[in-house]
């Protein structure tokens, strides 16, 4: 049995809308990228949504928006994908990482201790789809103590007055906050469109703004869709229909827009995920867990609690008492019986260019310890019963091989 890790989800809904998009003469933004902003609008109850081409870029962007610089910091995890610091270091600022919580999210003591006078944003990552813990961070950001620290340094700083909440929600579209869409909880979500996350574009992401009520939402959006397009008045769409050629660069902007032939592929998932997409997902978590949890050795993700509920992006299996080696001798012998597995994430401390500039593993202990004993198991919706029975089985055997 051969069992891929994450294919992307296409049916004939996906394969349709498509087809529609090149039949319609149109490829590049235009109404397709209009509707996805609309549902994502409606999915995460947030006030408004722009879709560019990518996380990475869209959070470049916000950080840009924000006015983030040279000399300012950026707290962040130090587990996570590399992507949530390479934006800060392309906006000339600096990355202060802090150690993640046993459920693998920001740890908020680790967070409140590395604020200082230079700390403009905040980004919590949703590993796996387990929302960070944002009322606990949203409590350190309004406080006081942390408000008075604060120097604002651009008109966005000088309107909202305190440090910007940023979720890196790449891996969470769909997951909730005391019953509510997550987004609903930060300042700004941004959301991942990858190849292998629950709803694709290929290649792609989303930003969701919840601002406070002193910013326009309708204004910022405006911005941000001209920031995207090199800060040009008019995209191709609207230069398109009729005597529109004449344009205007209006600001130095980046050149990060979302084709519509990519948001027709997000267009047809989109409208599948509160009922086939993330439920199949749920189910076939929950079925990994009380088969799991028969073992000792079982680690079990924090699927939901009192206030959070994952978006089941990822099952991070964690294994009690291996060490980094003995795990990734139990992840060849996965592939072996022809699972596909992962690792969520390598810490960005025992990567090469974070290690030059100066980031050591051994100061985010807990950060290595749970990546040394984890393994991303296949999590899709396309997944067989039978093939979730066989990994489940192999996965079983494998491990008290090991510990035997």
């Amino acid at each position: 049995m051969k069992i891929a890790f994450s294919p992307p989800f296409i049916d004939q809904n996906v394969i349709d809308e498509v087809v529609d998009t090149l039949e319609s003469k149109w490829i590049t933004s235009g109404p397709k990228v209009q509707a996805l902003e609309a549902e994502m609008t409606k999915l995460s109850q947030c006030k408004t949504s722009v879709c560019v081409n990518s996380w990475t870029s869209g959070a470049i962007m916000m950080l840009k928006w924000f006015g983030v610089k040279t000399g300012d910091e950026v707290i962040i995890p130090a587990y996570s994908y590399c992507a949530t610091a390479l934006c800060v270091l392309h906006c000339g600022a600096t990355p202060v990482m802090v150690d993640i919580s046993d459920d693998l999210t920001i740890d908020p003591a680790a967070l409140k201790k590395a604020i200082t006078e230079h700390t403009k944003v905040v980004i919590a990552v949703d590993i796996a789809g387990l929302p960070a813990k944002y009322q606990a961070i949203k409590t350190i950001l309004v406080s006081r103590p942390v408000k008075q620290y604060f120097h604002p340094s651009s008109e966005k700083q000088q309107v909202l007055g305190r440090i910007l909440l940023l979720a890196d929600a790449a891996h969470s579209i769909g997951a909730s906050y005391n019953e509510l869409p997550a987004a609903l909880k930060s300042d700004v979500t941004i959301y991942s469109f990858h190849a292998v996350k629950n709803i694709t574009t290929a290649e792609g992401g989303c930003i969701c703004l919840n601002l406070p009520a002193a910013f326009n939402h309708q204004e910022e959006y405006r911005y941000l869709k001209i920031f995207a397009l090199n800060g040009q008045n008019k995209d191709a769409y609207t230069k398109s229909k009729g005597a529109n050629w004449k344009y205007d660069i209006l600001y130095q902007g980046l050149k990060i827009n979302m084709p519509d032939i990519c948001a027709a592929i997000g267009l047809a998932q989109i409208r599948q995920y509160e009922d086939l997409l993330l439920p199949s997902r749920k189910h076939i978590a929950l079925k990994y867990c009380s088969h799991f949890n028969r073992h000792k050795w079982f680690i079990a993700p924090t699927l939901k609690d009192q206030t959070r509920e994952s978006s089941y992006h990822i099952f991070p299996l964690r294994i009690q008492g291996i060490d980094e080696a003995e795990r990734d001798a139990i992840i060849d012998q996965l592939v072996e019986l022809g699972i596909t597995v992962n690792v969520h994430f390598i810490p960005m401390p025992m990567l090469s260019l974070f290690k030059l500039l100066g980031y050591r593993i051994e100061d985010f202990p807990n950060s290595y310890r749970q990546y040394a004993c984890e393994i991303s198991l296949p999590i899709y919706p396309q997944l067989l019963r039978e093939e979730v029975d066989y990994i489940i089985k192999s996965v079983i055997a494998t491990v008290n091989n090991m510990l035997r």
